[in-house]
């Protein structure tokens, strides 16, 4: 199997904004775009993104998972890096015709298609380091998945990083190119250095997210997890997890979590942490590393409630279980 997002359907849907007003939306082929060196995106990182997914059901029909939250994020994000607005109908247009075109080779579960409309500035002008794009692209890009734990389900060591930030306080809540290029570099010394498979950002003591998920603290029945703000990323699987926990009587507490409160409760034998994201639903985490030292996580193990809870999800993106908040739009 191909590495995760590495394999592409071979067209795309495209649509651009120039002179004021955006193109109608065409298939086009997705192994090249057309940009001029001088293009915005390339030289001030002019450029957002959303991840969803595709799922088929056994009786054969595809549907779209919370298309409509992601949408409004990208509206968000576009607007924060002051890229051309868009309808919302435009881009649910471009993800179905794209979705409904390739329709016959959405995987069966635990597979699916993974969609990723993108939004980058065009304008061919270096001189605009502090002026927005007049010009740009948007295009959604298909990519055939298949099980995120087909290797194993093995739990994430962790490494807390209090001195750094993931990316700038006031660009969290942007789903940017340029936040996960800032995160790079801390992750990969993580890994050489005390072989990590993450940092968990945590500024000031604050514990806030990873390089490319938000992070969810399980203790027995009450999940723990930083209160929304444009530090970091509103993740749609987040919120799909703590609705789903609400839903099972669990308690979820959205507020400040300090490094030291983390570490006090992750002792207890039956706490879990889990990473939370459109690849891989919640990823059990067993290890934090601080200061030198390694911390289990309970039994260091994936916690019961963590399965539970990526189990819930999954019976609804796969039409095994009732869609209570209409999140499948049917195409």
């Amino acid at each position: 199997m191909a590495a995760f997002g590495t394999v592409f359907m071979p067209q795309m849907t495209m649509a651009t904004f120039e002179n004021s007003d955006w193109s109608k939306p065409e298939l086009v082929s997705s192994d090249a775009i057309q940009l001029h060196p001088g293009a915005h995106v390339l030289h001030y990182a002019s450029t957002c993104f959303e991840g969803l997914k595709a799922f088929r059901h056994e009786d054969g029909s595809i549907n779209l998972f919370r298309m409509n939250r992601n949408i409004e994020r990208m509206q968000q994000s576009s607007r924060l890096l002051s890229l051309p607005a868009f309808d919302a109908g435009l881009l649910q247009k471009m993800i179905t015709d794209v979705v409904k075109h390739f329709s016959d080779e959405v995987p069966k579960p635990p597979g699916s298609m993974y969609i990723r409309p993108t939004h980058i500035g065009t304008e061919a002008a270096i001189g605009k380091a502090a002026s927005p794009t007049s010009s740009s692209m948007l295009y959604v890009l298909l990519s055939p998945v298949g099980d995120y734990f087909s290797g194993g389900d093995k739990t994430l060591r962790l490494l807390l990083e209090e001195d750094g930030s993931r990316c700038a306080a006031h660009m969290g809540m942007v789903k940017s190119g340029g936040n996960y290029a800032s995160a790079l570099q801390p992750i990969l010394q993580a890994r050489e250095s005390v072989n990590a498979d993450q940092v968990l950002f945590c500024p000031n003591g604050d514990v806030q997210e990873t390089g490319a998920a938000n992070f969810l603290l399980i203790d027995g029945n009450e999940i723990i997890t930083k209160a929304l703000d444009s530090s970091f990323l509103h993740g749609v699987t987040r919120d799909s997890i703590l609705t789903i926990a609400r839903d099972m009587g669990m308690t979820v507490s959205e507020r400040q979590l300090s490094v030291d409160e983390l570490l006090e409760r992750a002792s207890k034998p039956d706490c879990e942490a889990a990473l939370s994201g459109t690849a891989a639903v919640l990823a059990p985490v067993g290890t934090l590393i601080h200061n030198g030292k390694e911390f289990s996580v309970g039994s260091g193990k994936s916690g019961a409630t963590t399965l539970k809870l990526r189990k819930a999800l999954n019976d609804i993106q796969w039409g095994k279980a009732e869609d209570k908040h209409s999140w499948l739009t049917k195409i």
